[in-house]
């Protein structure tokens, strides 16, 4: 569990990221630092409930990932490796070809999500799935307005979306992990 709960935490730090760093206008200046506060105030929630969930979880629970102990090797660092690559080569052609500078996020979004798929065979754990079909969907739908007059708008809908999704998919794990834990 306490693999499983740190990929978790890496998730929900970086929705938060993303949220904190995008929700900037074109928003209203308060629901942009509304959207600050809630997503600070949801990866802190969520960093408390998961330390609650590791105090009832008895030792036992975790057995079956035990044989997992390479989570974070191999086959995970293969995938994080094209992850950098693509991001780092992707946002270099973008630039490049001389797209607007709001396709950062849009690009982050779909590599990040594509890396959540692939997780999702390597570690064989679909929930995270669906967190890596909505970031995915939304650095397409990013790079699609980018070419339009929507690009400003670009930052809301890969980058503060993205963070929801990221910061909803780790409280559902969380929240099984803990409901799981105290069920009798």
């Amino acid at each position: 569990m306490v693999q499983r709960m740190s990929g978790v935490f890496i998730g929900a730090f970086f929705g938060t990221v993303f949220v904190v760093a995008n929700a900037h206008a074109p928003l209203n200046p308060v629901l942009g630092t509304a959207l600050r506060v809630l997503a600070v105030l949801t990866f802190a929630g969520l960093l408390a409930l998961a330390v609650r969930a590791g105090r009832v979880v008895p030792t036992a629970a975790e057995g079956p990932e035990l044989p997992r102990a390479d989570w974070f090797r191999g086959k995970f660092a293969f995938v994080v490796g094209a992850e950098a690559a693509l991001l780092l080569g992707g946002n270099l052609a973008l630039r490049e070809g001389g797209a607007p500078r709001q396709t950062t996020v849009a690009w982050i979004a779909l590599i990040v999500g594509l890396h959540f798929l692939a997780l999702t065979a390597v570690w064989k754990r679909r929930s995270i799935a669906v967190p890596g079909a909505a970031l995915t969907a939304l650095g397409v739908a990013g790079l699609g307005m980018a070419a339009t007059s929507a690009v400003v708008w670009v930052p809301f809908v890969s980058g503060v979306l993205s963070g929801v999704a990221l910061l909803s998919g780790c409280a559902y794990a969380i929240t099984q992990t803990y409901r799981s834990a105290v069920r009798p």
